[in-house]
């Protein structure tokens, strides 16, 4: 039996109203057609949580190596080699290993101090302003310094770096170009004959054993690609965490409170703000065979997408789960993946978000948002704002 699209129910993931509020569609298609086919823009949806998981880890069926996004799979495109998002074994577990050196829990955690002196020097100036736009003089500013000191971009070019992830983007679609990474090509010339203990030097030195057992380094493309994935992660998403969490709190006020009384609940609010809202709408695979789900057939070569906001919000995994609580117990969402693809960058985003929360409160325990400067993002891959005003009572 064949999945059809229902005439009542349509799920368009470039609809600007569906990215701004995609909850109460997303559980009408959790109850009412949990596999779901767009026939318009041809692909197929699962929005629980147990389904969603199925797909990301069920690496036979459901392949990374077209791309993860729709308008990529669209293109049928070759992705650049060393792109992790869009590799399958063996290559993706051998990359992944290489770059997880540079992530490792003990060089994570020793950032701390160092974003915790950055978010002072950040946020010291703006105490008695009476408000400042949060996206522009914190969540745009802590994620560039931290993943370019990490890298081994000069501070001299941070700004421009961190604008053209931004600029790559119209308002509703990826583009493909800063896929390729060219914009670091001058970076790791220069890293050459100026090495440092940045993740740039050291992929450059690294040796690995490749899928036939030779030992290899990096061809420049993957290089390129390597950094420009680490790079744009490392902006965006802890970027749209932030502001989030100012969005969140602020519509939430004694939730804020418990936090402000309450600083060890700070780790928890984060998940939290993650599972409630995550930065991405979808993350979608290519079905190299026929799956069944709920007695309906998705077909070899086929787009599957996996709705995340439904997945955190699925009711037969959280309870009441559209209420925000900050100290509810979360074992895991989907807002950085599962399975083989999990988010290298995960520690790092949530050591940011928090610290740079905690930060906030104790110098802002209360704000107020002003949705009429606001301004919202309107694509499906980063969901989120780019300006968000706060002022301080």
């Amino acid at each position: 039996m064949s999945a059809t699209t229902t005439n009542e129910l349509v799920y368009d993931p470039y609809d600007r109203e569906t990215i701004f509020n995609p909850h109460p569609l997303f559980k009408r298609m959790r109850d009412e057609t949990p596999l779901y086919h767009s026939e318009e823009h041809g692909f197929y949806a699962v929005s629980r949580f147990e389904d969603t998981e199925r797909v990301l880890v069920d690496r036979d069926t459901f392949v990374s190596r077209r791309g993860v996004t729709i308008d990529l799979l669209k293109l049928g495109m070759d992705m650049p080699p060393g792109t992790l998002i869009f590799e399958d074994p063996p290559t993706h577990g051998i990359h992944r290993s290489l770059l997880s050196r540079m992530f490792t829990p003990r060089r994570i955690s020793g950032l701390e101090p160092e974003i915790r002196a950055l978010c002072a020097q950040l946020m010291d100036p703006l105490v008695g302003s009476g408000g400042f736009d949060v996206i522009e003089k914190v969540a745009s500013e802590v994620p560039m310094r931290v993943i370019s000191m990490l890298v081994g971009i000069p501070e001299a070019d941070q700004t421009r770096v961190r604008d053209h992830f931004l600029g790559s983007r119209d308002e509703d679609r990826v583009g493909v170009d800063s896929l390729y990474g060219e914009i670091f090509a001058e970076f790791i010339d220069w890293r050459v004959e100026h090495p440092s203990d940045d993740i740039m030097t050291n992929l450059l030195n690294a040796e690995f054993e490749d899928e036939n057992g030779n030992t290899k380094k990096l061809t420049r493309d993957e290089l390129l690609a390597y950094v420009n994935i680490v790079a744009a992660a490392g902006n965006e998403t802890t970027r749209i965490l932030i502001g989030w969490s100012a969005k969140l709190l602020a519509d939430h006020p004694a939730e804020r409170k418990l936090l402000v009384d309450d600083p060890s609940l700070v780790g928890n609010a984060i998940e939290e703000v993650l599972r409630y809202e995550p930065n991405t709408l979808q993350n979608c695979r290519w079905a190299v065979k026929e799956s069944e789900f709920h007695g309906l057939t998705v077909p070899a070569n086929s787009i599957m997408v996996t709705l995340t906001p439904s997945a955190n919000r699925d009711e037969r995994h959280f309870e009441d789960p559209d209420r925000f609580d900050v100290r509810r117990k979360i074992d895991h969402h989907k807002s950085f993946g599962f399975g083989p693809h999990y988010c290298l960058g995960q520690a790092l985003a949530r050591l940011e978000g928090r610290v740079v929360l905690e930060e906030l409160l104790k110098r802002w325990p209360t704000w107020d948002i002003d949705l009429d400067q606001a301004e919202f993002m309107y694509h499906a891959d980063n969901r989120g704002y780019s300006k968000l005003p706060i002022t301080i009572p």
